[in-house]
This record gives structure tokens, sequence and C-alpha cells, in this order.
């Protein structure tokens, strides 16, 4: 793709200003001489994947960090993210009883969107830190300048975590039999721990029953499909990375296999939109309390005008309070256009609240409740959720209150380390997968 797409053309919104046009085009010109991170073969299969979970065969478990960081691209890192999503989905699995699609926010989450281009401290300002792959996090005129050679920085720290995920994800890893992968001393005595420690002695007599009958394929058993996804927000990087292929007319996006837009780029006349309509990735749309259904029934219109199976998701982040309001009128609009969509939800996005010490945390019992809300509205609307969308780590943090140890504000400081949003530690994400499960075995009993 060049910038003679149809997205060149319209405004878009969310990009930096770098002070070096020319070193900005230099390294463009090199992203594109660069071999791709993901494979169309890998694309086309998980297109095939979704359009399953939109029609209630798999489930869609995408996670991972609110923005990554250059200096995060570590080992024991991304390990930990990987077994917490490994965790989940095992959970779901057995709460589902259904395949579950495992997409990381991983490998390219690097840009953030802001709501406002500039900060102001003491009398300075500079530009908001957008994410590694575009400035820094310290408020000096030296890193919150927009540097091009990030861009770079990005791209190899994408394909140094894609490498290793490749890696552990078909060399064993997906073994959940170990013990330590299922410690529960941290449910204590949250009055689920019983219900916990039932749900994971099933899973693991499953494992082992089912490893006792296929021992001579059991290397087949432990290897796992793993999918990228990221905001597709700094377009000149995306366009950079999207390529042709063999025997296919339309571009791909071969920095991701996942790309989404943002409540903040989706508007259906300008570039982000534009950009994601070219591609033949699957692709979502975050949908928040803002979203009508005229501009829902634009963007479907737009961006999937040939209803190609598993080509949209749309990845709904309403609010505790907004859910009942708001959930309804979208899924009647999809039904009205008669289309076959995998609805997500985000619970995380619109649950964010500052405490009086200026921490941004999440409660874990608003983001369960909106899901519980978004499973009835969708059982209640003949429809289904497909999927669950959270930010999570794989690290001991206190970033969001609440769940079985009982985290508090005051408790945020001992280990909050995200440069953007909070995140469910590793306990509270596996927590959530347990609680999900059991919600969904009630419902569909």
């Amino acid at each position: 793709m060049t910038e003679t797409a149809t997205w060149a053309d319209r405004p878009a919104l969310q990009q930096p200003t770098y002070p070096n046009a020319a070193e900005l085009d230099r390294v463009l010109t090199h992203l594109r001489s660069l071999p791709p991170l993901v494979t169309s073969w890998e694309i086309r299969r998980l297109k095939g994947h979704l359009a399953e979970a939109a029609h209630g065969k798999r489930f869609l478990l995408q996670g991972g960090d609110c923005a990554e960081s250059f200096s995060e691209c570590q080992d024991e890192v991304i390990t930990s993210r990987l077994k917490v999503l490994m965790q989940m989905s095992l959970v779901l699995v057995h709460g589902l009883r259904k395949p579950v699609i495992r997409v990381g926010r991983v490998a390219g989450q690097y840009a953030k969107p802001r709501s406002s281009d500039d900060e102001t401290r003491d009398g300075v300002t500079l530009p908001s830190y957008r994410g590694d792959i575009i400035n820094g996090p310290k408020f000096t005129p030296e890193d919150r300048t927009p540097d091009p050679n990030r861009l770079l920085r990005a791209y190899y720290k994408s394909a140094l975590t894609l490498n290793f995920i490749r890696a552990l994800s078909e060399g064993g890893f997906a073994n959940m039999h170990h013990p330590e992968y299922w410690n529960l001393r941290w449910a204590g005595d949250s009055g689920h721990a019983d219900a916990y420690d039932r749900i994971v002695r099933s899973i693991r007599e499953g494992l082992e029953f089912v490893g006792t009958l296929t021992s001579a394929n059991l290397h087949d058993l432990e290897r796992v499909e793993f999918y990228t996804s990221h905001e597709a927000l700094l377009l000149k990087f995306e366009e950079a990375l999207t390529r042709t292929v063999p025997r296919r007319d339309e571009p791909y996006n071969l920095g991701t296999h996942f790309p989404w837009i943002g409540m903040r780029t989706a508007a259906v006349d300008q570039a982000h939109v534009a950009y994601m309509a070219e591609i033949d990735n699957p692709i979502a749309v975050k949908i928040g309390p803002g979203m009508t259904p005229d501009w829902l029934r634009d963007l479907m219109r737009t961006l999937d005008p040939n209803q190609d199976p598993g080509r949209l998701t749309l990845i709904v982040r309403m609010g505790v309070d907004g859910v009942e309001d708001t959930l309804p009128g979208l899924i009647e609009t999809v039904r009205k256009e008669g289309r076959t969509v995998l609805w997500v939800s985000d619970p995380m996005h619109g649950n964010t609240r500052t405490t009086t010490e200026g921490h941004k945390t999440r409660r874990f019992d608003d983001i369960l409740s909106e899901v519980d809300q978004s499973v009835r509205i969708h059982a209640a609307h003949g429809s289904r959720l497909g999927g669950v969308h959270l930010e999570l780590t794989g690290e001991d943090v206190t970033e969001c209150t609440g769940g079985a140890r009982g985290l508090a504000d005051a408790d945020l400081h001992r280990a909050y380390r995200s440069q953007v949003d909070p995140r469910l530690n590793a306990e509270q994400a596996l927590e959530m997968a347990l609680r999900i499960s059991s919600l969904f075995r009630t419902l569909y009993a």
C-alpha cells in the first residue's frame, strides 16, 4: 500500500508531529524493506476462527497490556503474560465447552491515543506521551519530542516478542500440568476458593486423562495457536507494514494479525476507517457510549460491505452504568442489517476512575458486572457475547482494586507500574476468567 491509498487523503486524528520530516521518510522507507511480522495464512486462519466465534462455536479471549513499553521486552514479562492468558483460556474452555481463540494485545501495542496533544506541568508545556513508538514518558523536551527512529525500535521489539512467543507456543509451554500454574492461595477466604479449586481440579484431571489416552501425540496437545493484536493508531507505521501477497487482491497489514480502531478515530469519513477498509485482515472497532445506530450502520457498511465471515468484531466498552441503556439498541441495529458480527465485551475502558491520590484505577466488581450485564442483554435479545477484551499483566501489580485479595485504593501505591491505564494483575485476571466461566455455565446450563 502506498500513500496514494484512500486513507492518505482523509483527516487523520491522533497522529504525532515529527520535527524532522526527512528522517521520518528515511525510517519509513527502511520499514517498507523489512520482512513482515506475521503471515497472510495466519491471518486467514484467525479470520476463520473469528467467524466461528461469531456463530457461537468459539470464544475470543483478547488480553494484554494497555500499552507495551520497550523496556519490558524481556523473557520473564512475556512468559508471565502468555502464562496467564493460557490459564484463563483453559478455564474458559472448561466453562464454555468450546475452543478459545487466544489473542494478545502484544508485539505492537506501543501507541496510545490521548485526550490532549500537550501536557502542562508547573507552567511548562510539552507534547503528551503517546506511547514508546512515538516518544518517551519522562517529562523532558528530549523524551517528549516525537522521534521517527522509535518506529524501528517498535518493529524490532515486536519481532523479538513474536519470536519468543512462537518458540514458547511451539515448544510445549502449553503443558499446564505444572502445579505452580494453578496455585490458588490468593483466593483465601474470598468465598469462591472452593469453587475455584473444584474448577482447577477438573481441568487438571481432564489434562491428565487426555494425556494418558494420547501419550503418543502429547506434543501436539502442548502446541497452541496464539495471535497478536494492537490498535492501528499510527497510520504511517501501519502502512509501512501493509503488503500485497500472491493470489490475493487486497493488501494485508502484516504487522499484526488483528488490528482494531478506537472510538477516537472511528469517524467514517476519516483516515483510520478508510485505511482499515482497504486491508484484508479481520478487524475490530471499539464501541463506546457515544456510538449511535446510524454511526454503527455506516461503519459496518464501510468496513465490511461484503459481509465477509470473520471480518468484523465489535468490542463494546460502555461502562458498568451504561450497558443497559446503549447495548440493546446496537444489537437491534446489527439485527436489522441482517449481519453476523462477533460481539466482544471490553469491561475495562468504561470503568476507569481516579482516586483522591491521583491513581487511575478500575474496580474488579465493575469489570465483572459489565461482562455479566453484557452476557444477559445479548441472551435476552437473541444474540450472544462471543468474547472478552481485557487489559491485564502476568505480574504482581496493584493497579485495579478488588478481587479475592480485596485490594483497596490504599494498596495501589505498592506496585503501580502502568504508564497509561490500570491493568488486572495475574491473580485478578485468573479470577476474572473463573467468574466469567461460572457466569456462562449458569446462564447456558
